[in-house]
């Protein structure tokens, strides 16, 4: 921790050209500046995102370097410089912005922070270095007039997937999608809108009798099928420590699931979260043990 602060001082210096006028710029000037962020500055330029970067924030910049964005494959850059990408490339440069001004010592004492994508950026201490996602933090506390800066080695890339494809490469979903296919829900779940899935494991499922869910799986049961898939569906993205806040949630389904903390472990209704905040393209998947049935009207 004390090595990651002492960079501070040293940063706003070597920005500034050894005066205080890092204090006076906006995030986008100061990076500018500072003549070792012209691929990140080219990049905000071709999203249509400098304007919004300069704004009045406060805004936390993961901002990698030159050398960050080269270490990708060969044409990417090119490519996403493109018009045609510009909503991809702005989904990916979001995702390295976090509202409000997080300083080195407040990032150290956090496992993740929503970014401006919508994507929760996983954060941890690993060795006495500081890793945001797959890269290491290499400057710190950059000041700004519009929020703080936080120089990152490598470029970081939020989740293409959408929730069913997410649950694929998982492994361990096969019945959950195969039910969510049967109920014709696979559409509703790969689209734009972002959604909360309690998603059960093929362990979860084998705990419910066989005959159930050969039963649920036939045509004329969908309407059920669906009715207990959708109270596994939050509408947004709510990640872990909201979920803990709000201690319940209205589910597609019509009923509230209640959220609850027992002997330090977390439970949907009955069923204990196993992990946490997975993100997708297009939401956030919590795993539980077990399926969880809606009330009978």
């Amino acid at each position: 921790m004390k090595k990651l602060l002492s960079f501070a001082m040293t940063a706003v210096l070597s920005v500034a050209g050894g005066s205080a006028l890092a204090f006076e710029k906006n995030i986008v000037d100061t990076a500018v500046d500072a003549g070792k962020f012209k691929t990140l500055a080219a990049a905000l330029g071709a999203a249509g995102l400098v304007d919004a970067v300069k704004g009045p924030g406060p805004f936390t910049v993961f901002a990698p370097s030159d050398e960050a964005f080269a270490k990708l494959p060969k044409g990417t850059v090119e490519t996403l410089l493109k018009p045609e990408n510009k909503d991809k490339l702005k989904a990916i440069l979001t995702y390295h912005v976090v509202p409000g001004k997080v300083m080195a010592k407040d990032v150290v004492n956090v496992k993740g922070a929503k970014s401006l994508n919508g994507q929760r950026i996983d954060v941890k201490v690993d060795g006495g270095k500081v890793m945001v996602d797959g890269a290491q933090v290499v400057t710190t506390d950059i000041a700004c007039t519009n929020g703080v800066i936080h120089v990152i080695d490598s470029v970081i890339l939020p989740s293409e997937d959408k929730i069913p494809a997410v649950a694929t490469k998982a492994g361990k979903f096969n019945t959950l999608l195969a039910a969510a296919k049967a109920a014709g829900l696979v559409d509703a779940l790969s689209g734009d809108k972002p959604l909360t899935v309690f998603a059960p494991t093929d362990d979860a499922f084998a705990k419910l009798p066989k005959e159930t869910i050969e039963s649920l799986l036939k045509p004329e049961n969908k309407d059920k099928l669906k009715s207990i898939l959708l109270y596994h569906v939050v509408e947004g993205r709510v990640y872990s420590e909201d979920a803990l806040a709000a201690k319940s949630a209205a589910s597609l389904q019509g009923g509230k699931v209640e959220i609850s903390v027992k002997d330090g472990a977390a439970y949907v209704n009955g069923a204990k979260i196993l992990a946490t905040d997975v993100d997708a393209g297009n939401g956030v998947i919590h795993v539980i043990d077990s399926v969880i049935l809606p009330p009978a009207k």
